[in-house]
């Protein structure tokens, strides 16, 4: 018998390679009765785009956990005749709803996807390169060159899920979270008189006035959580989500602990985490009734806390329903706000202030070693197999300004210049 353990799996960190364009293609027609037959050779296809796409079934990020790096394909070559390369295919990702995908080098968020229909391109496919049709002007009719594809985009970026429920269980361990989840909801969460049951967040729907809303028993909280202690911070992330905060206080104080102290430990490592949790509504859920102290306990709470306290006996199922109710109230007045804020999100607007030169030249040793995006492209995309392509490439640096660069930091006639792998002598 196969036994298949599905691993709660929220947070993971990728390399993402999209696909480089397929080359561009060198042709000339060659056809019975044409003189001096024109280029013909093809243009390459696009290399396929990485795109995270929202899968309902999906409830955690396992399936990208071993994925440290995820590759796209190379688009097709050109051909001759004039005949274009095919685009790659995409590689889709699959990623459950609430998934947000933030660029570790930038640390902008590059998507929060939160609808069923939700999908992003995360890194670009490398268009293809030209072929020596696309490079025919009046002044050379017949080019000797062709383009090599553009590299696809390289990202690493952090997927992380943050549970999509209108409201959260938060409090110490063993206080009757994962109970009264499992009275008020179809959901089924390990309970036992221990603590840390609960090792991963539960979910439930939950139906009053007809309406239903999500609930999530969220793992017991200690204090030092926000910094990782007992579960950590592994699980706070899926609180700022929610729109209500359910304090689940255990008010029979059964362990030894004050009910008043638990709320505020729990308030301080929400508050550590991220500050804006305490804006959202929040109800007190006092729980263990049925204990002896309770009474005595939840009277010395109320004149410490100005908060909607819910007297329940999870256990027995007593007093869930009227919380039922005032949550169900609640949720109908809070809109449900963007998790972020859109300055917060990758701009895809860019604006040039001045122009600034695409590269830099530093000297090591005896070599002067130049870097830039734009001319290491430039590098990748030239195909080095004709004078006329390496003629094309020195034109361009010059343009570029590397030329003038060189001659003001006082590169000398037959100093060697490196360019990614690619060494020349220079020429004044």
């Amino acid at each position: 018998m196969e036994v298949v353990i599905k691993m709660f799996i929220d947070e993971v960190v990728l390399e993402l390679i999209a696909g480089t364009g397929g080359d561009g293609c060198m042709a000339f027609r060659r056809e019975k009765f044409v003189e001096m037959g024109g280029p013909y050779g093809g243009n390459g296809g696009k290399g396929s785009d990485i795109i995270f796409k929202v899968d309902e079934g999906l409830n955690t990020l396992i399936d990208l956990r071993y994925q440290k790096q995820i590759k796209g394909k190379k688009g097709s070559n050109g051909l001759g005749k004039g005949m274009n390369g095919a685009k790659a295919d995409d590689v889709i990702v699959k990623v459950p709803l609430g998934t947000v995908i933030t660029d570790l080098d930038t640390n902008l968020v590059i998507a929060d996807l939160t609808q069923k229909d939700d999908e992003v391109i995360v890194a670009s496919g490398g268009r293809g390169g030209r072929g020596n049709m696309a490079f025919a002007t009046k002044s050379n009719p017949a080019p000797h060159f062709a383009e090599n594809g553009e590299p696809g985009e390289i990202r690493k970026v952090k997927v992380e899920l943050k549970l999509l429920a209108d409201v959260g269980l938060v409090g110490m361990p063993s206080v009757g979270k994962s109970t009264i989840i499992s009275q008020i909801s179809k959901a089924k969460p390990k309970i036992a008189p221990y603590h840390f049951t609960t090792l991963k967040p539960n979910l439930g729907v939950v139906k009053a006035n007809n309406t239903s809303f999500v609930i999530a028993d969220l793992p017991g909280l200690i204090e030092g959580a926000s910094k990782g202690e007992g579960l950590g911070d592994q699980f706070l992330k899926h609180i700022e989500r929610t729109r209500v905060i359910a304090h689940v206080i255990d008010m029979g104080a059964i362990e030894g602990r004050n009910p008043y102290d638990d709320y505020i430990v729990i308030n301080n490592e929400l508050k550590q985490f991220n500050p804006k949790i305490l804006e959202k509504p929040q109800i007190i859920i006092a729980n263990k009734m049925d204990m002896p102290n309770s009474l005595n306990n939840l009277k010395q709470f109320q004149k410490k806390v100005s908060l909607p306290i819910y007297p329940v006996k999870a256990i027995t199922n007593e007093g869930l329903k009227e919380v039922i109710e005032a949550l169900a109230n609640m949720l109908i007045k809070i809109k449900k706000n963007p998790l972020y804020e859109q300055e917060k999100f990758e701009s895809h607007i860019l604006y040039k202030f001045k122009e600034e030169k695409p590269f830099t030249v530093t000297k090591e040793g005896n070599v002067w070693i130049i870097k830039g995006e734009k001319i290491e492209k430039l590098l990748k995309m030239t195909k080095f197999n004709t004078d006329e392509a390496v003629n094309r490439f020195a034109n361009k640096l010059r343009r570029y300004g590397v030329d003038e660069k060189l001659h003001e930091l006082g590169a000398k006639e037959g100093d060697i210049i490196r360019i990614l792998d690619l060494e020349f002598e220079y020429k004044d």
